[in-house]
């Protein structure tokens, strides 16, 4: 007669601590989270402050006619804005020559943080950390990207670039590059920017290639594979998360240079540095369609947002 009450209350004994409380976190803990808040808070403020916010703000004249910031009269438009992409001669005719070279400029792009910036990581990787020569490839970083265009338009100006009459001189070029022309901006900007952010592709693969467990490379040495086999079968296959990541920050800074297209004249002498940033910037600023130019923005900004979401979901599939 009494067992039956003792097995309930071993029944019950078994499911406390299954629904029971939740354990309370320790003061290390909280301290610990507390410390890695501060950290993010200022960079999180300002990014919903000057990001976020103003993007919210800016949905409802999305729907407007409106012509600039100040501009008094404002009347609703409905998805006109949305559907002159594919009605409006105008803008398909600013808007479609501006994708392509944009698009171009991704993929060139895209080839230099490899160029530059995998192979410099597996330099320092090799050869081992020297903190000048880190230093000296992080330094473009530093400098702001008016500066470096305009440094490569002194560089590669048709008649006074430096870099122009010492290839001329040394016989190495025949004709000098113009870096108004549109050869000379689709080779060289990929070239300038690929420069630029080498430091910083450099820290995202070489982040990739610490993380490999040494003994793996050593298995692979003790076997004897050559170093292109480990590259392909050991590095490689290890780094793709640092790949994912690498190709995220090339999208978003391909479509987001604008700087270095301003010092390359886009906005008045060369045309064929119009990326969709200076266009963007063009609708808004100077022809006074801002409606426009916001609206064609939206419309370039979904898909890259789907395209990053599915890179993070990759990354996380793969990392996890």
């Amino acid at each position: 007669m009494q067992t039956a009450p003792a097995e309930a209350v071993g029944k019950e004994q078994a499911k406390g601590p299954s629904k029971g409380k939740r354990k309370k976190m320790t003061k290390t803990e909280r301290r610990r989270i507390l410390r890695d808040l501060s950290f993010i808070a200022p960079q999180f403020i300002i990014f919903v402050t000057l990001t976020i916010v103003p993007f919210f703000i800016a949905i409802p004249f999305l729907f407007t006619d409106i012509a600039q910031f100040n501009d008094p009269n404002i009347n609703p438009v409905g998805l006109r804005n949305f559907t002159a992409l594919f009605t409006d001669a105008g803008v398909q005719a600013d808007y479609l020559p501006a994708l392509r070279r944009t698009l171009v400029f991704v993929v060139l792009n895209y080839t230099t943080v490899y160029i530059f910036g995998l192979s410099l990581a597996l330099l320092l990787y090799e050869v081992g950390f020297r903190g000048g020569f880190f230093t000296v490839v992080y330094l473009p970083l530093m400098v702001s990207g008016l500066a470096v265009g305009y440094m490569a338009v002194m560089l590669f100006s048709r008649e006074t670039g430096t870099a122009n009459l010492l290839l001329l001189e040394l016989g190495l070029l025949k004709e000098p590059i113009d870096i108004f022309s549109a050869e000379g901006t689709a080779f060289l900007l990929p070239l300038l920017v690929g420069w630029r952010y080498a430091g910083y592709n450099m820290a995202i693969f070489l982040a990739g290639l610490l993380a490999i467990p040494k003994e793996t490379i050593e298995a692979s040495i003790v076997d004897g594979a050559s170093y292109w086999q480990r590259l392909w079968k050991v590095y490689f296959p290890q780094m793709i998360p640092s790949f994912i990541l690498a190709t995220t920050m090339c999208l978003i800074g391909s479509f987001a240079v604008f700087d270095e297209l301003v010092a390359m004249g886009a906005l008045y002498v060369n045309p064929e540095a119009k990326l969709l940033s200076i266009l963007f910037f063009t609708y808004g600023f100077q022809v006074e369609r801002l409606g426009m130019g916001m609206t064609l923005a939206v419309i370039t900004f979904l898909p890259l947002v789907l395209v990053g979401v599915a890179l993070q979901r990759l990354q996380r599939r793969l990392q996890y």
